[in-house]
């Protein structure tokens, strides 16, 4: 069975583009895989921020002092993902 993988064609800034270029020079990869790469860590890593909250809502339903872990670990979360 052949399997073909989907392409993106993606835009990037000349910022990103250099950026990338030396991550993929550090790492020994061609841009496209590590960007790839990238993607897939990223993604990883938003999942698991989406069940943290997740379970956190669910904290909260049964806690009256979960308004307090709410703030702690959305507040730690959404900083790292406004720096990228």
């Amino acid at each position: 069975m052949l399997r073909v993988m989907a392409r993106l064609n993606l835009t990037l800034d000349d910022d990103t583009w250099e950026r990338l270029g030396r991550h993929a020079d550090r790492t020994g990869q061609q841009r496209a895989s590590a960007a790839r790469l990238l993607l897939r860590e990223a993604l990883a890593r938003r999942e698991s921020l989406e069940r943290r909250k997740q379970m956190a809502r669910d904290y909260a339903e049964g806690r009256p002092d979960a308004v307090a872990l709410l703030r702690d670990l959305e507040g730690a979360q959404i900083d790292v993902l406004e720096d990228e």
